[in-house]
């Protein structure tokens, strides 16, 4: 059944490609045939007809977004935890919260830093889930990225106290 449809496919196509004839009639019309007429001539037709437009580039939006980012001066602010707060977790499981201002309509990465190493991946949005942290005195920074990866904003440090219940 399958080669019988291809073999109709390909006598259509054969059969599809015909002869263009062009003739002027008596009252100075021009016209277009596949079938011969008195006078007719034969029109060669190219084999292949490529459009000679060539388009614009679109612009990319990154590098506008990111000139945008950088002539606005933003401020990255860490709303929770508090400054100096003492957070009491025995797990060592916490959030921290940041924002930044003025908001911002396209999309930003933010990465935490605990003290200067930065903690998972460059994230969408301002709030991280720190697990399993030890005990004592750690600084905070978040940082704000452009798509591709330059800080254009940062927070102040904020320095926390992390709380476990003794180990007997």
């Amino acid at each position: 059944m399958r080669s019988l449809t291809l073999i109709g496919l390909v006598l259509f196509s054969m059969l599809a490609q015909a002869t263009v004839y062009k003739w002027v009639d008596k009252d100075g019309k021009v016209h277009y045939s596949d079938e011969p007429q008195p006078n007719a001539q034969v029109v060669e037709l190219k084999e292949k007809t490529l459009n000679q437009i060539a388009l614009p580039l679109p612009k990319t939006n990154s590098n506008n977004a990111n000139q945008a980012i950088e002539s606005i001066q933003y401020k990255v602010n860490i709303t929770s935890p508090a400054e100096e707060e003492t957070v009491r977790d025995n797990n060592g499981d916490f959030d921290v919260v940041a924002t930044i201002t003025p908001e911002l309509k396209s999309q930003y990465l933010m990465v935490l830093k605990l003290d200067g190493t930065p903690v998972g991946q460059p994230q969408i949005g301002g709030t991280f889930k720190l697990k399993n942290i030890d005990r004592g005195e750690h600084t905070l920074v978040v940082d704000a990225l452009t798509q591709n990866g330059k800080v254009f904003a940062s927070s102040s440090p904020r320095k926390i106290f992390l709380h476990q219940a003794a180990k007997r």
